[in-house]
């Protein structure tokens, strides 16, 4: 039987519903990422983050990329987005341009390309080729180089997203990383987007 108030009674007022905010225009932004600075908006030591090269509110980093890596970082403030692009489920591809120390020869590059065994496990097979060395900003501060030590140049494309991953797979074969820049992430690329800079392209 329906619950009806006894005579004299009110039944209790249910306190009013908000109406929910509509969402926030969706944006996504690319940053050219220097060297240095931290992939977060916050440090409690004083080091370099991405509050002082990005003054949009509410976007957050789209997967990470290493302080001393530079180059494309992507920003939304979609969270649907920022999961499709940094859950390494999708296998979203990442290109980089690495500066290796030493001249790869065409077994390294084929390990490379394989797979290689690092502390958690084999890595995905990759795309890896060597490249001219490509028309880069100068870094601040400049690479080390060892004396009498020839470098060369990769381009890496990767569909996971571990820790220093490119760096644990070309130290795995005897190629240390000098210089790591991120130019691509899925679809988007970074173009002459100078160092510190960023752009909307959504």
């Amino acid at each position: 039987m329906p619950y009806s108030a006894p005579p004299g009674r009110h039944r209790p007022i249910r306190p009013h519903r908000a109406t929910k905010a509509p969402p926030t225009q969706p944006r996504l932004l690319i940053l050219n990422k220097p060297f240095g600075v931290l992939t977060q908006f916050t440090d409690d030591q004083g080091r370099a983050t991405l509050k002082d090269f990005v003054d949009v509110p509410d976007v957050y980093p789209a997967g990470r990329l290493d302080r001393d890596s530079e180059g494309l970082l992507l920003l939304t403030n979609d969270g649907r987005l920022q999961a499709r692009i940094a859950d390494p489920q999708h296998k979203m591809a990442k290109t980089y341009w690495v500066q290796v120390e030493g001249e790869p020869d065409e077994a390294q590059l084929q390990r490379l390309r394989a797979g290689v065994i690092l502390k958690d496990g084999p890595t995905l097979p990759a795309q890896v080729k060597t490249i001219a060395e490509p028309p880069l900003w100068p870094r601040d501060p400049p690479v080390r180089f060892r004396k009498n030590i020839p470098t060369a140049w990769l381009e890496v494309t990767i569909h996971e997203g571990r820790n220093r991953q490119v760096r644990h797979m070309t130290a795995a074969v005897g190629l240390p990383t000098l210089r790591l820049v991120r130019i691509r992430i899925g679809p988007w690329s970074l173009d002459e987007l100078p160092p510190g800079q960023w752009r909307d392209v959504a």
